[in-house]
């Protein structure tokens, strides 16, 4: 099966492509996405060796601020089930659970994050799920002529993870 590539999204406040770097490993499980259809893009669709860009949503401007890649399929959020987390859902049974996550490892942190306005200029990126009206899905897949565009456009400069 050919690789595939999606956007997650995340408000930098909460966990930063910067959080990622600074991660055992440059690594981390996705959690607290509570969202049907982002969870069963997580649960079914996104696969280990998938690339991801990691959005910075909420953020001034929102960018794209690097890329990851899936080193771990959909897994249980453990987050559902622990009573001290904002992301515990107590209608969620263990034996059946909603929540799904993965786990990525960081690629590249890229020089300049690719802001949003610079993204809706780049005629590729006109089809790209994120730049639609009303799209607000915290998982978004992306296709290779957008994420060749968009890794391009984070240029040669920034840092390299220690992803494969």
């Amino acid at each position: 099966m050919a690789r595939r590539y999606w956007l997650l999204k995340s408000e930098p406040e909460t966990f930063s492509i910067a959080d990622l770097e600074r991660a055992p490993g440059q690594t981390t499980f996705w959690d607290g996405v509570r969202n049907y259809q982002a969870r069963n893009l997580l649960r079914d669709e996104i696969k280990v060796g998938d690339g991801v860009l990691f959005y910075h949503s909420s953020a001034d401007p929102p960018a794209v601020a690097g890329t990851a890649e899936v080193v771990g399929a959909g897994a249980p959020d453990p987050t559902q089930f622990d009573a001290r987390s904002s992301h515990r859902d107590p209608d969620s049974p263990p034996g059946d659970p909603r929540w799904f996550g993965v786990t990525i490892k960081l690629g590249r942190v890229f020089g300049r994050a690719i802001p949003l306005p610079e993204l809706r200029a780049q005629p590729a990126l006109k089809e790209m799920v994120l730049l639609r009206k009303g799209s607000r899905l915290s998982v978004q897949p992306v296709s290779a002529k957008e994420w060749e565009t968009i890794v391009k456009l984070g240029g040669s400069g920034g840092k390299n993870g220690s992803a494969p």
